[in-house]
């Protein structure tokens, strides 16, 4: 397309680059102890990460030189290979299963989960289809139930693995995507009741959840099972004060919040950086969102508006729901920090969207 192309957002690249720096560091330390007592290797998780980071940078340099709409044109066989892949993980010998979920595929020594992928394919797919389609998304009939037929598809294949909090954060940035594009209030809120009905639903099917919505309200209504992260979680945050304990000095990871280097890692930020780090992060999420709305504001085209919201909205949404369940705000999902939790699969998945979005920002009016 005859857009004219310039350097990408430095912005943009800078804060990714300080956030997956800190998440390094902070991977070690969160996790040394616990690599020592499993694997012998402090450092097992960090040099795991310092891969993942590696494959994650060389993938988003390339993507950042590869134009945003040739996403365009394949995101149809990206959303069919993803859809292949959610469903070869439920094929007995094929998936692996990990703290209840059959959400891996292993490869060799190492796993991917195809329901993180699919997160972005959904994205590109969905920017397709509202930016050749916006002005039937006011309707029911042409814009709102078809653009979100495949998603509630998508989120219920996943659902079966199960992983509800991948899946609220694919639906949660696909809704933001729709609302942008301009659907009517009304028909959000009708799909909000709908939302909350099967929300509950779900709660009520699986036992497990219900137990995490009631150690939500009460934690110490159950302080050794359902309740024990977030309670481990809050002793982790509460003695970090103002500056924290220090680098390294974490106690909890003493065996006290189970694997803190995953979805629990910025409780252990919080309690060795205090207030100021924990602040300092969130500040840096907040110039990421920001750089985020301006390059999809600026983008030349509506593909490329809707697919940078839909990058920046599902960043937002999984910081917003990761930092509420380790503060004690949400129930407790299995949702990754971006950049910063340890995890292959979701490291590279958003190292890969920064470059889409990197590349958005060549082409537009910032």
């Amino acid at each position: 397309m005859p857009f004219k192309k310039s350097n990408p957002d430095f912005i943009l690249l800078l804060v990714t680059f300080t956030l997956l720096a800190i998440g390094l560091i902070m991977v070690y330390s969160a996790s040394a102890v616990w690599a020592d007592y499993k694997f012998n290797d402090s450092f097992y998780f960090a040099k795991r990460q310092m891969l993942f980071a590696g494959v994650g940078i060389v993938a988003m340099f390339f993507i950042m030189n590869v134009e945003y709409w040739v996403w365009r044109k394949w995101s149809k066989v990206l959303v069919i290979i993803c859809f292949i892949l959610l469903v070869a993980v439920l094929i007995p010998g094929v998936g692996m299963t990990r703290n209840g979920s059959t959400s891996w595929i292993g490869v060799g020594a190492f796993s991917i989960q195809p329901s993180e992928f699919m997160k972005l394919a959904m994205i590109a797919f969905l920017a397709k289809f509202l930016s050749e389609n916006q002005k039937h998304i006011i309707t029911v009939k042409k814009g709102l139930f078809p653009s979100l037929g495949l998603v509630f598809l998508a989120f219920g294949m996943i659902m079966l693995q199960p992983d509800l909090g991948t899946g609220t954060v694919m639906v949660g940035t696909c809704v933001v995507m729709i609302f942008v594009a301009g659907a009517r209030i009304a028909h959000f809120a009708f799909l909000g009741l709908l939302g909350v009905a099967g929300f509950v639903g779900l709660v009520l099917s699986a036992p497990y959840r219900m137990k995490r919505i009631t150690s939500f309200l009460d934690p110490w209504s159950d302080p050794l099972g359902s309740g024990f992260q977030i309670i481990q979680s809050l002793y982790a945050i509460g003695p970090g004060g103002l500056f924290g304990l220090g680098l390294g000095e974490s106690r909890q990871k003493f065996f006290y919040l189970p694997e803190p280097q995953t979805d629990f890692i910025f409780a252990i930020l919080a309690e060795e950086l205090g207030f100021i780090g924990g602040t300092l992060i969130l500040l840096l999420f907040g110039v990421l969102l920001w750089r985020g709305v301006r390059v999809a504001l600026g983008a030349p085209d509506l593909y490329g508006t809707f697919i940078a919201i839909g990058i920046i909205s599902m960043v937002a949404i999984q910081v917003m729901i990761n930092v509420g369940v380790v503060t004690g705000m949400m129930p407790v999902t299995g949702i990754t920090l971006p950049f910063l939790s340890y995890g292959g699969s979701s490291l590279t998945l958003m190292l890969m969207a920064v470059g889409v979005l990197l590349n958005v920002s060549r082409y537009a009016k910032l």
